[in-house]
């Protein structure tokens, strides 16, 4: 994101959501950023909030179908990313809102991301320098290495690293910068050791395998080692004011980037650099794939974090694998498939109210991802921010439980108060993991009979093919131990049993007093997944 054009024009003093507009900030090809302040009252929304904010309002559905497919599955990769990761060095996300205005066709349908505001960008940062190095570029730099090692532990490649997608916000203690990677549109999510993401990011940051590769299907493969290079091309910026590559225009630096990895040429880095500086950048900067691979981010951080004279980051957690045995690994991997193939689906799929693909455009491929994002919809809103990778677990789970107060609205409703449909969430203080949070022992109870390990309880990490069944299951259980003279709506109090015990509701006619924040968040979920006129 720079200070391009703004494809979507919203006037001063809008207002979406509890937000009114106020100047813009930056603009792309895929989205317009602009600042905001908080004006719904007291106790309204979630309860963390800031005053100000940055809305990033992604285009509607006013283009053509294959124009909106492109840009449904753009916002797609940013949604799911924000939603699924919580990492200090990624921009935060605050909330996601759809404009409801049909007042103004250009906004109506809009998504809107609402974001920690940063102060300005590493791109002005670099301008105002003009042409020479970055003052304290080396511990901006150690930042930029952490948040790329976050994301590559967390099995994402961020796929469009550069200085406008590096954000700087003010550190609290006012010494110097705070950095945060931001513009996730062509994150993608590994998938072994490949991703697949757009081919379109930008030709200087852009290694050169991914200059002459084909775009298939999926899209283009992009590898974590394409972030390397990106991150090699920022720090040379950063370091010297000059880009690595010679050229006055960005068609001649991409020529010299051919001619440099089919070694016509070698690389010349500026004399400027330290002879340690040298070998770093030169080494994110090697012609192959396979060589960028002996220097990963994890590795790049570290040289980084010793050559700036900072602080170590704290040690990435492991990675750990979802691994199953038995039948369960079979269902888990063809599931887990699935949801991969998903993940590239439109935002319409995601629910997020971008429009819908249009029949006849795009062939079987699109009817079954169509198929898949409308799973359910008699009983759960597809519109409305629901995961599409999530959608039939969700409503099966529900379906095979015969209590009516058990739907897949409800299910959502709590999956999101628990994790905000975080896969990966863990919580080792409170023994908690996966999407709906469950603690080993209690899983174990709830799991078919040949899943379950000879010890009784599994081992986290639980994934949504396991978690997501469970609730329904556990749902069905409890949901008929509750007094039938309980306070309250009968499907909240279902959710807070699971949250708290069905005795502990019973004992307190109701909604206990210290999980009504709970209920609430739960209740206003409901209200939201549940199409309307069901309730």
């Amino acid at each position: 994101m720079s200070g391009g054009p703004f494809t979507v024009q919203v006037p001063k003093g809008y207002r979406v959501g509890g937000w009114e507009v106020r100047e813009p900030l930056a603009g792309g090809a895929f989205g317009s950023v602009y600042a905001a302040r908080r004006r719904a009252p007291a106790g309204a929304g979630p309860p963390d909030l800031p005053t100000t904010a940055a809305l990033k309002f992604l285009p509607t559905g006013t283009r053509t179908p294959r124009q909106l497919r492109h840009l449904a599955e753009l916002a797609g990769r940013e949604l799911d990313l924000h939603r699924r990761l919580r990492r200090p060095r990624l921009i935060r996300m605050y909330e996601a809102l759809t404009v409801d205005d049909p007042e103004h066709p250009e906004l109506d349908g809009a998504t809107v991301l609402v974001l920690e505001r940063a102060r300005e960008s590493l791109d002005a940062v670099v301008e105002r320098a003009g042409g020479g190095p970055v003052a304290d570029g080396p511990a901006l730099l150690a930042q930029i290495a952490e948040g790329l090692a976050q994301l590559h532990q967390a099995g994402w490649v961020h796929g469009d690293l550069k200085p406008g997608n590096v954000l700087l916000l003010d550190r609290p203690d006012s010494r110097g910068s705070e950095v945060r990677l931001g513009d996730f549109n062509l994150a993608a999510e590994l998938e072994g050791t490949h991703a697949y993401t757009p081919a379109f990011s930008t030709p200087d940051y852009t290694p050169p395998e991914l200059l002459w590769s084909e775009v298939g299907e999926r899209g283009q493969q992009i590898r974590p080692t394409a972030d390397v290079w990106a991150f090699g091309v920022v720090a040379h910026l950063v370091l010297t004011g000059t880009l690595p590559m010679p050229g006055a225009s960005v068609p001649a630096r991409r020529d010299a980037t051919v001619r440099y990895a089919r070694g016509a040429e070698e690389l010349r880095l500026s004399p400027g650099l330290s002879p340690e500086w040298r070998r770093l950048i030169a080494d994110c900067l090697a012609r192959t794939h396979e060589e960028r691979a002996a220097h990963p981010a994890r590795a790049v951080l570290r040289r980084v974090e010793e050559l700036a004279g900072v602080g170590r980051s704290p040690r990435l957690p492991k990675r750990l694998a979802r691994r199953l045995s038995g039948p369960a690994a079979r269902r888990s991997r063809a599931l887990i498939g699935a949801s991969a193939a998903a993940a590239t689906v439109a935002v319409t799929a995601l629910g997020y109210g971008l429009g819908v693909l249009s029949e006849g455009d795009g062939g079987a491929a699109a009817d079954g991802k169509a198929a898949r994002a409308a799973y359910g919809r008699e009983e759960l809103r597809t519109d409305a921010g629901v995961p599409v990778a999530y959608r039939r677990l969700i409503v099966d789970a529900a379906h095979r439980c015969t209590r009516e107060e058990v739907t897949p609205a409800l299910i959502a409703a709590l999956l999101k108060a628990e994790s905000d449909f975080d896969p990966d969430l863990s919580d080792p203080a409170r023994d908690e993991y996966g999407i709906a949070r469950w603690t080993p022992r209690v899983l174990g109870s709830y799991l078919p009979p040949d899943e379950v390990p000879a010890t009784g309880e599994p081992e986290p990490p639980f994934p949504p093919e396991v978690s997501i069944p469970a609730v329904g299951r556990y749902l069905c259980v409890i949901a008929p131990r509750l007094d039938p003279g309980l306070r309250g709506d009968r499907q909240v109090l279902v959710a807070v049993a699971y949250r708290t015990s069905f005795a502990r509701v019973n004992e307190a006619g109701g909604v206990p007093e210290r999980n009504r924040g709970y209920a609430d968040r739960v209740a206003r979920h409901l209200q939201e997944y549940t199409p309307r006129g069901e309730r």
